[in-house]
């Protein structure tokens, strides 16, 4: 899964910057448009509100740094990762409504990894009601499975999809909002301070992805180790 991430990131961050990218297996440069990118930033955030693990929040993060500089229009990238969340997010809640838990928690590929999800899913549903599918776009790990958690539980369709539109909306709009004014000051910072602030700027975004991702890892592997405690016992 580590793997896939990297490789659906490095995809998301040449979407965003609108570069030209060398496809091996055709022996040629593809350049990717600007509709391209908020296409690639709409389906990875769909594709995760389904249930599926992808970097959802990392894809709008680079997106937004990326608009900063007229690459991308940001009220785009927020639209396309609003409409992602709201779309995925309601596909995930018929997918759990019509059964799907039951197929997370058959034994397979990702057995361990896939009821960590649900654990974690389901102590924030305890704790929070309905308001967890809007809380959990803002926290790791529950973004892949609040909707089908919902779907499962049978919550409410309409209670689920006005707290589900709000939370898609509100979490594109903040994530947005805040990659696309640190992309500004950081251009700022490297125009008055030149080629060496623009390294301080990467390492600093490198270090916030990394932590962005490490921070899901931990708690990944913390409800991964409390499930196998429980098959020894």
């Amino acid at each position: 899964m580590s793997r896939l991430f990297v490789v659906t990131a490095g995809l998301a961050i040449a979407a965003a910057a609108g570069i030209d990218v060398h496809v091996p297996v055709i022996g040629a440069n593809v350049h990717v448009e600007s509709w391209h990118a908020y296409l690639a930033v709409g389906l990875v955030i769909g594709i995760e509100s389904m249930g599926i693990p992808l970097p959802g929040e990392t894809t709008l993060f680079i997106a937004s740094f990326a608009a900063h500089d007229g690459k991308l229009a940001i009220e785009w990238v927020i639209v396309a990762a609003a409409l992602g969340a709201i779309i995925g997010d309601n596909i995930g809640y018929w997918i759990g409504h019509t059964g799907g838990r039951a197929l997370l928690e058959r034994e397979g590929p990702f057995y361990k990894r896939r009821m960590a999800l649900l654990i974690h899913g389901d102590r924030f549903f305890d704790k929070h009601g309905p308001k967890a599918v809007f809380l959990g776009r803002w926290v790791a790990l529950l973004r892949v499975t609040a909707a089908v958690l919902a779907g499962a539980n049978r919550m409410e369709w309409r209670k689920f999809f006005l707290w589900n539109a709000l939370g898609g909306i509100a979490w594109a709009t903040t994530v947005g909002l805040a990659g696309y004014y640190i992309g500004h000051a950081a251009e700022q910072v490297i125009k008055t301070a030149g080629v060496w602030a623009a390294v301080v700027v990467g390492a600093v975004v490198a270090a916030l992805l990394i932590y962005l991702y490490i921070r899901e890892r931990r708690t990944l592997r913390s409800e991964m180790a409390e499930i196998e405690t429980k098959e020894t016992k």
